[in-house]
């Protein structure tokens, strides 16, 4: 259904599902931001989830934690995850932007990969070049790893649509 015919036919908001991200404004956002949700299931089975820091590479999240943490071996156990996006905070972005993905997370300690994640990490993290230095170096210790979560499937929303169609729908009923 086209943004125009929702706007025409519906006047709340049960159905979303035609305010998606577009491609380009998802890649915008990805490009942009550097904070997600990670989530994975403990030894339980919940979800559990952290705020990190990510890159955006190769159509896939790049995240690192130390090896000791309980997410590395959650990971290891169910390399099933789910990384979740907002536009919120992030620079020349529309607000109101959110992606959730479902995704298999593989985890790296080769030298190549550390390489060129932790300039690149650092370099979207810190704008000083030294500061820049000296976070990718802090970053390479023993227990280091580095994730990589491939996605498998996303729910998006773009509330720059919403709000269309909200503006839309006040003015049919007046």
């Amino acid at each position: 259904m086209s943004d125009e015919h929702q706007s025409e036919t519906v006047a709340d908001y049960e159905d979303v599902t035609g305010w998606g991200l577009e491609t380009d404004a998802e890649e915008a956002m990805l490009a942009a931001q550097t904070e997600c949700t990670f989530i994975w299931a403990n030894k339980e089975g919940w979800p559990v989830g952290v705020i990190m820091s990510f890159i955006w590479r190769q159509g896939r999240f790049w995240l690192t934690a130390s090896g000791q943490r309980a997410r590395i071996g959650a990971v290891r156990r169910d390399h099933r995850v789910c990384v979740v996006v907002t536009s919120t905070g992030a620079a020349g972005v529309p607000r109101r932007q959110t992606v959730t993905y479902k995704g298999i997370c593989r985890l790296h300690d080769d030298d190549e990969t550390k390489a060129w994640f932790y300039p690149e990490l650092a370099a979207a993290l810190h704008r000083d070049e030294e500061m820049r230095a000296h976070f990718a170096r802090f970053l390479d210790s023993p227990r280091r790893v580095i994730l990589e979560v491939e996605p498998t499937q996303r729910i998006s929303f773009d509330g720059t649509k919403q709000e269309v169609a909200t503006a839309a729908w006040i003015e049919e009923s007046s």
